[in-house]
């Protein structure tokens, strides 16, 4: 109050001479009254002026929402390549020459090969151009580890042949058979404890090609989120960050649906950056069955294709 008896002096003092304001009296009631509806007037044509220019068409609040999930830049992940993929190569779980033949151009991730031979202390990221190069290179990892997940798992367990999942008969970019990688080398030590906490990660992680989590790695992108829980458990990252990280990947694997997830989160009023990523990922949102609650709660996006949404290599 005080604030717009002090501005409203200065106004009235310019605007009207001092013997009308001495008459009036500074601090009448009328005056503190006009005083607020001078100055919230001029702050309300502020915030209508404001609102004006944020106003969006839809394809431009697409537009917007898109750089938001998909930057351009690509998704830098904490973790570095080391010398993982010259490991997976000397495990068999991935065929170099058999790589090669996939990616061709940058256009597709050939300046990755790279990570392929010695060992690279540059950081994983994820990007529109490479993330069939990440996808197939973290599900051979999370083929080939050696995991609970897999060997006590629905995997094995769930009354279906392992050998027949779209995770484990779709993989032929391996310098061995898929069954003979499965589950059978040490690529990165990990503890009886740290096996459990793979497994719990792994149960709230979902992905909008099927209706299994994680921790039924029944295809590509779930035996890759795996290979990928695995090593960032291992170099100690934590649950929220690891969660963070694997919501970037589903969204330049699955660019449509994620994009229309942070519409109808930006509908409800939370930006994308404010979005939970393990509420993202759980099974209201990130199965086949959320993904489509939500498309038919947007109405569907068009224009954005789906990079990495297919199972096969």
């Amino acid at each position: 109050m005080q604030n717009y008896k002090s501005k409203f002096k200065k106004v009235l003092l310019k605007a009207v001479p001092l013997w009308m304001v001495i008459i009036i009296g500074i601090n009448s009631t009328f005056v503190v009254g006009f005083a607020q509806y001078y100055f919230l007037r001029q702050e309300f044509q502020k915030n209508l002026q404001a609102l004006a220019k944020t106003t969006q068409s839809p394809e431009e609040l697409i537009q917007v929402l898109k750089q938001q999930v998909l930057p351009q830049t690509g998704y830098k992940t904490p973790l570095k390549w080391k010398d993982l993929g010259k490991q997976l190569v000397e495990a068999g779980a991935i065929d170099r020459k058999k790589y090669e033949e996939i990616f061709v151009s940058e256009a597709d991730g050939s300046d990755h090969m790279k990570y392929l031979d010695g060992s690279w202390d540059e950081s994983m990221i994820i990007n529109e151009k490479n993330s069939r190069f990440m996808v197939n290179t973290l599900w051979a990892l999370g083929l080939v580890q050696k995991s609970k997940v897999l060997d006590a798992g629905p995997m094995r367990t769930g009354g279906n042949p392992t050998a027949n999942f779209a995770s484990t008969a779709g993989w032929t970019l391996g310098g061995k058979p898929a069954m003979e990688l499965y589950s059978s080398a040490t690529i990165i030590p990990l503890t009886d404890e740290q096996q459990e906490l793979v497994k719990k990660i792994a149960e709230n992680v979902f992905r909008p090609c099927c209706g299994n989590s994680t921790a039924f790695p029944d295809c590509n992108h779930g035996m890759a989120a795996l290979g990928y829980i695995e090593l960032a458990i291992y170099n100690g990252l934590s649950e929220n960050q690891i969660y963070k990280d694997l919501l970037a990947f589903n969204s330049y694997w699955f660019p449509q649906t994620y994009v229309e997830i942070a519409a109808y989160f930006d509908k409800a009023g939370t930006k994308w950056k404010d979005v939970d990523a393990k509420l993202a990922l759980s099974n209201d949102y990130s199965s086949a069955q959320g993904a489509t609650r939500i498309k038919q709660s947007v109405q569907g996006i068009p224009g954005i294709q789906n990079s990495g949404g297919g199972c096969g290599v």
